[in-house]
């Protein structure tokens, strides 16, 4: 089986991966001891989807609040993407916010900034 899924605590996100549709969701806050080692398998199936599959990759992210390891996981993944991106690959993220929560948009549109595959940025 391909698919992924690491189950959410009060410190840590629900990840699922889709290998069938080539999704990845990510929902809820993200402060744990050691980002590396919780996010580890998610990277390694993002890195193994690009690497295997042809089809396009979206990530639907719908995370609270990340701490400064977590940042760092996030753009070490972006930074693949991109990479795949510029090799012409399909890849795209969603990231959806409250917004009444401007901190956690302000956020994405860094992470934007330094992204020039399709990065949409979604109040709800």
């Amino acid at each position: 089986m391909n698919d992924l899924l690491i189950e959410g605590t009060a410190s840590s996100p629900t990840v699922r991966g889709e290998w069938k549709s080539g999704t990845l969701y990510m929902e809820g806050d993200s402060y744990p001891e050691n980002s590396y080692e919780l996010y580890g398998p998610m990277v390694a199936w993002v890195e193994r989807y690009l690497k295997e599959r042809s089809e396009p990759l979206t990530l639907e992210l719908t995370l609270l609040y990340l701490n400064t390891s977590s940042i760092k996981v996030m753009m070490d993944m972006f930074d693949e993407m991109e990479e795949r991106f510029q090799e012409g690959r399909q890849v795209a993220v969603n990231w959806y916010f409250d917004e009444e929560n401007e901190r956690v948009a302000e956020l994405a549109e860094e992470f934007k900034e330094d992204c020039t595959f399709p990065f949409k940025i979604i109040g709800k």
